[in-house]
């Protein structure tokens, strides 16, 4: 009975941090968590449960951890002394936590880091244009056109139609390159 009438406010206490860092449930403070989870508990005591509760989960979603990658580190964190460390009831709290929130906490994630209005398509076709409606002949290089679809979650799309000529499409080209080289440079060095 012990152990649940530990756990029950410590789940309610990271469900409510899950609300507030990755659901973004504005109504959900750490003043109403404190009143709700644990009015009788001191202040300062409070913001250190929550703070370190906090830090624990954002270590854990930033990770993705998975099962075994999770169980080694709460094992970690209970075997650190000095008052830093996790109880087992507060490592089981984590776990079962982790195991009913990673896929939400992961797509919030997702959603938070994604550039809008995002790409959604891109087509492409090369013309060469070989007369004019006249009937004379056009010595006119080739012309890449491409047409883009752009949209922000839960809207419409947008189409966006470039034409490029040989000079333009070596020019994107070379940005793509640049691009790409500037990438590997920052994969290489973390």
């Amino acid at each position: 009975m012990a152990d649940v009438e530990v756990t029950k406010p410590l789940s309610g206490l990271l469900n409510g941090i899950a609300q507030m860092v990755y659901y973004n449930k504005r109504e959900i403070t750490e003043e109403l968590l404190k009143n709700e989870l644990y009015p009788e508990m001191p202040l300062e005591e409070f913001k250190a449960l929550y703070e370190k509760m906090k830090g624990l989960v954002k270590s854990i979603a930033t990770a993705d951890m998975d099962h075994a990658q999770l169980e080694a580190f709460l094992t970690a964190q209970t075997k650190r002394q000095g008052g830093i460390g996790l109880s087992a009831e507060q490592a089981a709290a984590l776990s079962r936590f982790w195991k009913s929130q990673r896929v939400r906490v992961r797509g919030s994630l997702l959603a938070q880091s994604r550039w809008e209005p995002s790409l959604r398509g891109l087509s492409w076709r090369v013309d060469l244009q070989t007369g004019d409606s006249y009937g004379n002949t056009v010595h006119r290089g080739p012309v890449a056109l491409m047409e883009l679809e752009l949209g922000r979650d839960g809207q419409d799309s947008d189409f966006v139609c470039l034409e490029f000529d040989e000079t333009k499409v070596n020019q994107v080209l070379k940005k793509m390159a640049d691009i790409q080289e500037s990438i590997d440079r920052i994969v290489c060095r973390t």
